[in-house]
């Protein structure tokens, strides 16, 4: 079993930055990619940036040149660095790892930005 804890939301005005912590229970270095999600009231659940083993990271354009995805392997821990937040980044913002071809989840961390 993977468990998955993120944190790191909150509330932030339109232009700030805040970094999204994903702590996992197992070696992420054995993971086969490592993402986030984010999902907003009314809307589907969207991928927002993903990290494959060796592999570039790559975002959703929406969120280029803004956010960054990284990998603390020592920490077992995966980063979403989000800087110059819009409004419309306000959503629950989830953990996702495939680890041995399974999907596992955290319980997500709200994100709200103000205008």
């Amino acid at each position: 079993q993977v468990r998955l804890v993120e944190s790191g939301g909150g509330l932030v005005q339109a232009g700030g930055s805040l970094r999204l912590s994903c702590a996992a229970s197992i070696s992420i270095f054995s993971a086969d990619a490592i993402s986030w999600y984010r999902q907003a009231p009314g809307k589907q659940r969207e991928l927002v940036a993903s990290t494959p083993h060796g592999s570039t990271a790559t975002y959703v354009e929406a969120v280029k040149d803004r956010f960054t995805i990284s990998r603390d392997y020592p920490q077992n821990t995966v980063y979403l660095q989000m800087n110059s937040l819009k409004p419309e980044d306000t959503a629950v913002y989830y953990c996702n790892v495939d680890f041995r071809n399974i999907n596992y989840w955290g319980q997500g961390t709200q994100v709200t930005v103000s205008s």
